[in-house]
């Protein structure tokens, strides 16, 4: 088995209030709707469970869950540490940070993750995964964003 990760950054600026989209952030049901390939979000007090679909594109087929914990500074920082429960051991991983600054034009969102994933292949596959992984992270990441604008009856600006 071999560990992949792969990172990810964007920033937008959406016309919606700092509070509409901290509140659509926090809203594991909202974020499991808006995010393409997840299933589901259990919550578990500071804890969210994430089941996903099957990922496509990585030589293997998978379908991972993860748990991370949240931790907030309301309504600005909003980060996620990967933290399975005590004994488990997790095949995927995700830690990141959404960001929330006021904008004159509504809320400026900056979203930094990395995703790792324990596969049964060498590791001489790491480029080729990396670059699935990397194809999976913006598709998803464009879907997500497409559903938060919609969700907040929003636009994204120029910044």
């Amino acid at each position: 088995m071999t560990w992949f990760s792969s990172k990810r950054s964007s920033s937008a600026v959406i016309t919606a209030d700092r509070e509409q989209v901290w509140a659509v952030l926090t809203d594991p049901d909202a974020v499991a709707d808006m995010t393409p390939l997840v299933r589901s979000i259990e919550v578990d007090g500071d804890h969210w469970r994430w089941s996903m679909d099957e990922v496509p594109g990585l030589g293997v087929s998978i379908a991972p869950a993860f748990t991370v914990r949240m931790e907030s500074d309301e309504p600005s920082r909003l980060s996620f540490t990967h933290d399975p429960p005590e004994g488990e051991r997790e095949r995927a991983g995700v830690e990141g940070v959404y960001t929330l600054t006021e904008h004159e034009q509504g809320t400026l969102l900056d979203i930094d993750l990395e995703v790792r994933v324990d596969l049964p292949l060498a590791k001489l596959a790491k480029p080729a995964v990396r670059t699935a992984m990397d194809g999976v992270l913006a598709t998803m990441g464009r879907g997500f964003g497409r559903a938060l604008l919609d969700r907040l009856d929003a636009d994204q600006v120029d910044a």
